[in-house]
């Protein structure tokens, strides 16, 4: 997935993966899955997906600070 913020494109096919973490079994209507990503030039996001009641009901990127990223890796 590809989404531009703020000008900068955060694309999931060339940046680095860090961290998955899966909630919930496949197929669960409230199951998703978040993936931690760093791009070429270290900027980090975070890439949501999910079945139709979680909270990525629609696949989405969200940019993230590297204070941010810590403390998801922490939970």
């Amino acid at each position: 997935m590809k989404k531009v913020i703020c000008k900068v494109e955060y694309d999931t096919e060339s940046s680095e993966l860090i961290q998955k973490k899966v909630f919930g079994a496949f197929g669960d209507a409230d199951g998703y899955e978040e993936d931690l990503y760093k791009t070429q030039d270290g900027k980090l996001f975070l890439y949501g997906v999910g079945g139709p009641e979680s909270p990525y009901a629609e696949e989405t990127i969200k940019r993230m600070s590297a204070a941010k990223a810590a403390e998801w890796q922490k939970a």
